[in-house]
């Protein structure tokens, strides 16, 4: 039998983060550990190791896609493996967060009033007031949180469906940080060539 490691239950931080986020929005910020430290480990290491070990939302899809049996357990389609569409779901994905980053700066510039909205699938906008209570800093705080937190719900949300409809990491198929990881990584073994 395989011996846990302290990294074997990083799911728990990914699910009280998406908890925490929907009592109160700031916590949102604590996301931005799942973002920088995949593309820092592949910076400085040159390898995926952040997705493989340390990735909470992975390992949370694997326990409730294996574990529970909440998978189809079928093979991902070719076209989501497929470079078009991952590089056009970065793409994609990229483009949103410049938006989120643009109404950010918005509401810091006093431009535009905080939007206390969840954007679900960049498409539904929930009405998401209850989870916040204020902030001393500049409403700007606030809007990169429901932002973020938007990117985070929604990624969860299209894992947990690949997750069912397909093996239970099917989202580490096309995760915009796979992919970027993964061209770093390309990037780092060509320049030592």
């Amino acid at each position: 039998m395989n011996k846990k490691r302290w990294y074997d239950y990083l799911w728990i931080f990914s699910t009280i983060y998406l908890i925490l986020g929907f009592f109160n929005i700031l916590f949102a910020w604590l996301g931005l550990i799942c973002f920088f430290t995949p593309l820092g480990i592949s910076l400085i290491k040159g390898n995926k190791a952040y997705c493989n070990k340390y990735c909470g939302r992975g390992q949370l899809f694997s326990l409730l896609g294996g574990k529970f049996g909440l998978s189809r357990k079928k093979d991902v389609p070719r076209w989501i493996k497929s470079p078009y569409f991952r590089y056009g779901f970065l793409i994609f994905f990229l483009t949103m967060f410049g938006i989120m980053i643009w109404n950010t700066y918005l509401v810091f510039a006093g431009t535009e009033n905080l939007k206390q909205i969840v954007t679900l699938l960049w498409t539904f906008k929930v009405p998401w007031q209850w989870a916040h209570h204020g902030t001393p800093i500049s409403p700007g705080v606030a809007q990169f949180a429901f932002g973020f937190y938007s990117v985070m719900l929604t990624s969860t949300l299209l894992g947990l469906v690949t997750m069912i409809l397909f093996k239970p990491r099917s989202w580490c198929v096309y995760c915009p940080m796979g992919t970027m990881t993964q061209m770093i990584c390309k990037i780092k073994a060509h320049n030592k060539d």
